[in-house]
């Protein structure tokens, strides 16, 4: 564990200088680490604090009376009895620490821009906007559990412009964000990583007794931002499906700024799942929300191209269900009612929360677009089917077949409980049939080219449309990505492009820039695990050759999803 000289509360902003921080002494190769008190960022690969101890809480008493101040120490020794009490046993190894945000799944400091950046080969002269990925990065070391999803959000960017690249990364300033960094500590529980078993109770209970003293603010939210980002109504949001989404401004040099927790004029009043999608010919943003603990537990809406919001339509479903994406065709959404599921009641048992319920049959639901309200909304069963990430869907109106495009995962909760069975991600067709109500579901690929294949896209100027390939992250070594693949979803034929020895990225994406489904370039981050270096790779699409490589000046850890803004939007700006 770390000494107690670290314990005091500091934070790391694109202001503070590491060397204040750390004698060079401490930073060997000449690499300024940055780990302090309870925070852990890095520009090099390090490994967090093991969980042998419970760091102390130190008090730390903004502008609060009496009252307030005497609760934050007796609810902080409370926190502290919690801690060692659940450090006394081994934490599963998908809330331990140590392996969760070990490596280059650790974070990092923010960076300024860096322009000029050294570029192996030619930028394609097409390519001119901002590239950007968000990522879970924790502003604070984890005094318990921590799940990977669990950390702040922080958005990598770079950007081209007439040949040229230039690289920033910073914090997605939440809600949570700015409170934790202002009582210098992290306050509020880790939702995968914290809220489990008996602790996990205590947690919940803590955190509104917090709430009750105003020591700490629940009425703005207490989301991450770290899993989605998309474009849309001139506004880059950033997401995660426990909050809001996020308005971030890119500047003119390509820096990074937090605007808001953006609620589309004070229309959206609950959370928003992270993979909302954008239709490339209407403009509209369709979209999902869904609670873990009350009614409605799931409910569709709609943004106008220019933002206004339609009323919600209340999905009925009998439980609390995981839903982190869906797709749309062009006249209908489609909505998976699958077998992870939210129990708030296992957190009694000494269990976690979400569970896979292997009792519940797995279907997905057709509704309109349009519709006013889900009575005609149409589901059809899907046998053990759990996909985390749908790719594409479209409507076969000659066989009266809707196809979804997903990769089915199982054991179908293992990224959010310990298994000993290995995970396996399938790209699969799944035919819905709107006249009969069954379904069919089969294996893109062939077994000999079988790899789990689970972060990607199609093109996106054919979302909702029948499409042909996709571009997806070869998840292998698990969770470590090795390379992607470019699956012909019509024969089934696989290209893979591997990014070489010690050296794995995260998802794909697909930048199209022709007139063709095909033309195009792919764009992900790599990580040199060796050298500790990284960078960000153009590879054509139509040749899978690599076109060039931008050397950033800073590690990139693995993260989740990106988009791409081109430079006439980001001149467009709200």
């Amino acid at each position: 564990m770390a000494s107690s000289s670290l314990l005091k509360p500091t934070f790391y902003s694109s202001s503070t200088n590491p060397k204040t921080l750390y004698a060079k002494k401490h930073t060997p190769d000449n690499i300024r680490c940055a780990l302090r008190a309870q925070t852990l960022h890095s520009p090099a690969v390090v490994r967090p604090p093991e969980m042998k101890s419970t760091p102390e809480i130190t008090p730390f008493f903004p502008k609060w009376n009496i009252v307030q101040k005497a609760a934050a120490m007796a609810l902080d020794a409370i926190e502290s009895a919690i801690n060692s009490r659940e450090l006394e046993d081994p934490l599963p190894k998908t809330a331990d620490p140590s392996i969760q945000i070990a490596g280059n799944f650790s974070p990092v400091p923010e960076h300024p821009v860096k322009r000029s950046l050294v570029v192996v080969g030619k930028i394609p002269d097409s390519i001119e906007g901002l590239y950007v990925r968000n990522g879970a990065n924790p502003l604070y070391a984890p005094v318990a559990g921590h799940h990977f999803f669990d950390g702040d959000g922080m958005i990598h960017a770079v950007k081209f412009e007439n040949g040229s690249a230039s690289y920033a990364c910073r914090f997605t300033e939440t809600s949570r964000f700015v409170q934790e960094r202002e009582l210098g500590r992290p306050i509020f529980p880790k939702a995968i990583g914290e809220l489990h078993g008996h602790s996990g109770i205590a947690r919940l209970l803590l955190y509104y007794a917090r709430g009750l003293f105003k020591l700490i603010d629940h009425s703005r939210g207490a989301g991450v931002a770290n899993a989605g980002l998309v474009y849309f109504n001139h506004r880059l949001l950033a997401m995660s499906e426990d909050d809001l989404p996020y308005h971030v401004r890119v500047t003119g040099d390509g820096d990074l700024k937090t605007v808001e927790r953006y609620s589309f004029n004070n229309k959206l009043k609950d959370t928003m799942i992270a993979h909302p999608k954008l239709d490339p010919v209407s403009g509209e943003l369709f979209a999902l929300s869904y609670d873990v603990v009350r009614k409605p537990y799931l409910k569709y809406f709609r943004f106008s191209k220019t933002g206004e919001k339609s009323e919600d339509i209340e999905i009925p479903v009998s439980e609390p269900t995981m839903m982190h994406d869906f797709a749309i065709t062009e006249k209908f959404v489609i909505i998976p009612d699958q077998q992870v599921v939210f129990k708030m009641s296992e957190m009694l048992r000494g269990g976690s929360p979400v569970i896979y319920d292997k009792n519940k049959e797995s279907r997905f639901g057709v509704l309109k677009k349009y519709s006013e309200n889900a009575n005609s909304i149409k589901w059809i069963p899907v046998p053990n089917c759990f996909c985390f990430h749908l790719w594409n869907a479209w409507e076969e109106p000659e066989t009266d077949e809707i196809v979804v495009i997903g990769s089915c995962m199982s054991p179908p909760d293992s990224i959010f409980n310990e298994h000993e069975e290995k995970l396996k991600s399938v790209v699969s067709e799944i035919r819905l049939n709107l006249k009969t109500g069954e379904s069919t579901r089969r294996p893109i690929m062939s077994e000999n080219d079988q790899v789990n294949l689970e972060a990607g896209m199609v093109n996106r100027n054919l979302l909702g449309r029948k499409t042909r390939y996709a571009y997806l992250a070869i998840a292998e070594p698990w969770p470590k990505v090795s390379g992607f693949a470019k699956v012909d979803l019509f024969t089934g034929e696989v290209h893979k492009y591997f990014y070489g020895e010690d050296k794995y990225g995260g998802e794909p994406l697909f930048l199209p820039t022709g007139e063709d489904e095909e033309t195009g370039y792919v764009l992900t981050y790599v990580h040199h695990e060796k050298t500790g270096k990284s960078e960000l790779e153009i590879v054509n699409a139509v040749t899978m050759k690599r076109e060039a490589a931008v050397k950033l000046p800073a590690r990139v850890p693995y993260g989740f999803h990106g988009t791409f803004i081109g430079a006439k939007d980001l001149e467009c700006q709200a």
